[in-house]
Formats: structure tokens, C-alpha cells, sequence
């Protein structure tokens, strides 16, 4: 069974930056994707950025030009450089894994991200 660990989140000041880190126990066979979501409370779980299967990046609109993903050449880590932070980036951020052998996603545990003055 893969474990998966992040780090990283805390309480920032809004204009400020974060790196969030995203570590998986061993190697995960067939990697479709891998990104990072959040899910902020009352609302449901959106994709944050990720790396397609053809190694391109995805990010959502709202993160366009603040956030950067990225990964180990291995690809068992990743990250995201979360810069200019605003208030609606409060969240629990989560990275996950899906590999398209057996259809399995490998989530880490999740870890707050809080924007506030």
C-alpha cells in the first residue's frame, strides 16, 4: 500500500506564500495524473493544478499565475508554490495520485492552508 504525506500548510497573511510538499512511500506504476485539490468548508473538493499524463500542467483559473506545481524527476513528490495568497485560498489542500493501472488514486491526508490578516 502506497502512504502519502504532505506538509507544508499553515497561517499566512494574504499577499504571502506558501510551498506545500507531497511525498508518496514508493513508486506508483502508471501515472495518469498528478495534482493537487482543496476543499474549503461548505464547498466541494476542485482541482488545484496538476501534471497530465502527457507531462503538460493544468491550474485552475483561479490560481493562474500565483501558483506553481511541480514534481521530482522520480515522481514520487510534488509541490506547489502558492504565492500572492488570497483569503478564498483557505482550504484543506490535498495531492493525489491516479494511476490508470487498476484506476487507483493515492490521496495524502490533507493539510490547512489558511489565508487571514
Amino acid at each position: 500500500q502506497v502512504q502519502v504525506v504532505e506538509s507544508g500548510g499553515g497561517l499566512v497573511q494574504p499577499g504571502g506564500s506558501l510551498r506545500l510538499s507531497c511525498a508518496a512511500s514508493r513508486s506508483i506504476i502508471s501515472i495518469h495524473t498528478m495534482g493537487w485539490y482543496r476543499q474549503a468548508p461548505g464547498k466541494q473538493r476542485e482541482l488545484v493544478a496538476q501534471f497530465t499524463s502527457g507531462g503538460d500542467t493544468n491550474y485552475a483559473d483561479s490560481v493562474k499565475g500565483r501558483f506553481t506545481i511541480s514534481r521530482d524527476s522520480a515522481k514520487i513528490s510534488m509541490y506547489l508554490q502558492m504565492n500572492s495568497l488570497k483569503p478564498e485560498d483557505t482550504a484543506i489542500y490535498y495531492c493525489r495520485w491516479f494511476s490508470s493501472h487498476r484506476g487507483e488514486s493515492f490521496w495524502g491526508q490533507g493539510t490547512q492552508v489558511t489565508v487571514s490578516s
